[in-house]
Formats: structure tokens, C-alpha cells, sequence
């Protein structure tokens, strides 16, 4: 390990944070309010399906609060509530209106009871946080026996450090290049100029073993290609159909035991 990449492994939280406020404006402006079509035409539609008529919602890294409006606007809740550490998107999700509950937290420490939602939503969220096991434990603390983590991440396979689209122009081929998929790496990276955003890259297999330790039942797996929006951005990467930039995980917490740890699997038919 480098000392650049020791020293930011070490910094990563703080660094983070300070990056997220400083981008806030940025994550409003380009991904909010129907401006993104992968949110758009993709996210929000998968999330209004999994939710379907789940009463209590609560949103981990809920930005600026569109998953949440959304939501409200297609069927009656209960309890609507987006925590996010970054104080700039709380208070423009509280300007924007729609649910009455928004507060400044952090997915390793929510502050709720003990099963008190039937559905958790985490989109795009994880693979900034530091503290897998320690969020995955909280997410299954909060949630109700049978309850439903929907968990969104950016694809883990295809969006690690240093990929990219290769457009070889002596084969006449184009291919996305996998980057060092195996390898658990802190990172910050420019996604477009002078916007820096931290990542943490993490095998499949890492949230998969975590989830299960923290009591998360995986019950749906979707692996959907880029939305028609998204692919007419850069319609010279023809090849981009086949390469899906989202995962969709779809968990169901087990049942407690009266000791309060491990339990059955359990099922909720109507949330």
C-alpha cells in the first residue's frame, strides 16, 4: 500500500464528509428533480415496485429526499423518514417539502428503536460508507421481523477503480475494461471535472456475507441494463446496453429469536 492510499484509508470518513458537503449542489442540481434519467427511468420506478404498499419507510443517505417524495406520491404511508449525514442535503430536502421527517445521520449510528419500519431503502448509498457491518447491523436492527431492505448499489463488478470503456480502434472493438475487481479499496474520484467523490469498492461477495451476517435474507437480485435516457447520452458506446451500471438486492430480515439474536427465516406478505 501506497502512503497516499494509506493515508487516505486512514482520513476516509472526514474526508468524505467534507467532500459531500462541498458537492451537495452539484448531487441537487444534475441528479434531482427529474434532471438524471438513470433516477428517472430506472431507480425510482424499481423502488416504487419493491416498496409497493409499504406503510414504514425509511430512507438511509436519502440526499435531498426524491426516493421519499416519490414514494409518498404513490401510495398512502404511515411513516416516511430520510436520514443523511450531510447537513446541506438535509436542509434542502426540508426546503423541497413532501415528508415530514428528515433527520442528520449516519447509517452506522440511526437513531430509531428496535424494529420500528417495515422497509429500509439504501440507493446508491453503501459504496460510500466505511462501516459495512456496522450499517448492515443497524439496517437489520431497525427493521421488523420480515421486513425489506431494498439495497441499491452501484454495480460492483462493472464500476470498480480504473474501469472504463475501452474503443479499440485497430480491432474495431469496444469493451468495458474491469478494473482490480477483487481488491477492497478507498478511493476519491473526479467524475467530472473538479467534482470529487469518495468511493469505497467491495466484492459482491463481501455485502453478500455481511447481509447475511446481520440477519438479511436475499431474496431478489436484479442486474438491469442502462435506461434508453441514459444510453442516448453517449450513443457512439453502442455497447453499454449490455453492461449494467446498477445492482438491486432485495433483502428480507429474519426472525428474531427471544434471545434477540439469529432466528427463522421469516416472510412479510403485506408490509
Amino acid at each position: 500500500m501506497d502512503e497516499f492510499q494509506s493515508y487516505l484509508d486512514g482520513e476516509f470518513k472526514s474526508i468524505a464528509s467534507e467532500l459531500w458537503s462541498h458537492n451537495a449542489n452539484w448531487w441537487q442540481e444534475g441528479f434531482t428533480e427529474g434532471a438524471d434519467p438513470e433516477y428517472r427511468e430506472q431507480i425510482l420506478p424499481i423502488l416504487g415496485e419493491l416498496s409497493g404498499q409499504a406503510k414504514r419507510v425509511l430512507e438511509i443517505g436519502t440526499g435531498e429526499g426524491q426516493v421519499l417524495r416519490y414514494l409518498e406520491r404513490l401510495a398512502p404511508r404511515e411513516r416516511l423518514v430520510g436520514v443523511d449525514p450531510t447537513p446541506e442535503q438535509i436542509e434542502r430536502a426540508v426546503a423541497r417539502g413532501g415528508p415530514e421527517l428528515y433527520l442528520r445521520a449516519g447509517a452506522e449510528g440511526l437513531p430509531f428503536g428496535d424494529a420500528c419500519f417495515d422497509t429500509v431503502i439504501a440507493c446508491l448509498v453503501f459504496e460510500h460508507i466505511d462501516d459495512l457491518e456496522v450499517a448492515l447491523g443497524e439496517v437489520a436492527r431497525v427493521l421488523v421481523d420480515g421486513g425489506r431492505f431494498h439495497f441499491l448499489l452501484n454495480h460492483p463488478l462493472f464500476q470498480t477503480p480504473d474501469s472504463g470503456w475501452i474503443d479499440d480502434q485497430v480491432f474495431e472493438e469496444q469493451y468495458w475494461r474491469i478494473g482490480r475487481y477483487l481488491e477492497e479499496r478507498h478511493t476519491v474520484e473526479e467524475v467530472e471535472k473538479d467534482v470529487f467523490i469518495p468511493f469505497v469498492h467491495r466484492p459482491l461477495s463481501r455485502y453478500l456475507n455481511a447481509a447475511r451476517q446481520a440477519s438479511l435474507w436475499l431474496e431478489k437480485m436484479l442486474e438491469p441494463a442502462p435506461p434508453q435516457g441514459f444510453l442516448d447520452l453517449a450513443p457512439e458506446y453502442y455497447q453499454a446496453r449490455f453492461v449494467p451500471r446498477l445492482l438491486v438486492l432485495d433483502f428480507v430480515r429474519e426472525a428474531r429469536t427471544s434471545s434477540g439474536s439469529g432466528g427463522v427465516r421469516a416472510t412479510l406478505s403485506a408490509p
